[in-house]
């Protein structure tokens, strides 16, 4: 559990993210931190699905010192987009960052989902999101990941994931990502 001093030295700290109501819609900007800790303030936020065109979607194990969920997996990528970025800009710039993965590498991304949560990590926080759910296939699976934001990387076959996800558990899949596996039909 971190203490208030290092939770206002915490990157965190110096950003925002965008408040929203349960349908979506825009309310204000609210400190990063904030609305991860306490009761959370329920915000704006998109997970991305990548799938290779063999039916194998790529898991990303969170980096160990991320604040929420670090060495936890994750359906590829997943963030919050900033004011006046769309949900798809924002995907594609995390995919950049994250994973080196360029708009050149696919043609098909697309928004498939949308649902609200909420999840408390430990005693570090909590998630209380929004979130988009994106999708896309890569014609080049060449990556170069960012070890600050992934610690590993696996292709793993969707469906044998999606129909399941018990044989997974010693993944520490995260939540949002569950989520939008189990809502999302194929």
């Amino acid at each position: 559990m971190s203490t208030p001093e290092e939770d206002l030295q915490h990157e965190n700290a110096g950003q925002d993210v965008i408040a929203v109501d349960a349908d979506d819609t825009e309310l204000e900007l609210v400190n990063r931190l904030d609305a991860h800790t306490g009761d959370g303030i329920r915000h704006r936020a998109f997970t991305s699905l990548v799938f290779d065109g063999e039916g194998n979607i790529l898991l990303a194990q969170r980096a160990p010192d991320k604040r929420l969920w670090g060495t936890y997996w994750d359906g590829t990528v997943a963030s919050h987009p900033v004011e006046g970025q769309s949900q798809e800009e924002a995907t594609r710039q995390r995919l950049e960052e994250e994973l080196g993965i360029s708009p050149d590498q696919y043609d098909d991304l697309q928004l498939t989902d949308r649902f609200e949560y909420k999840r408390y990590f430990e005693n570090a926080g909590v998630e209380h999101e929004v979130c988009a759910v994106l999708q896309l296939t890569l014609s080049d699976r060449s990556l170069d990941p960012n070890e600050e934001e992934v610690a590993g990387l696996m292709w793993v076959p969707y469906e044998r994931l999606h129909s399941n996800p018990e044989w997974y558990r010693q993944l520490r899949l995260c939540p949002w990502f569950e989520i939008a596996m189990r809502r999302d039909v194929r």
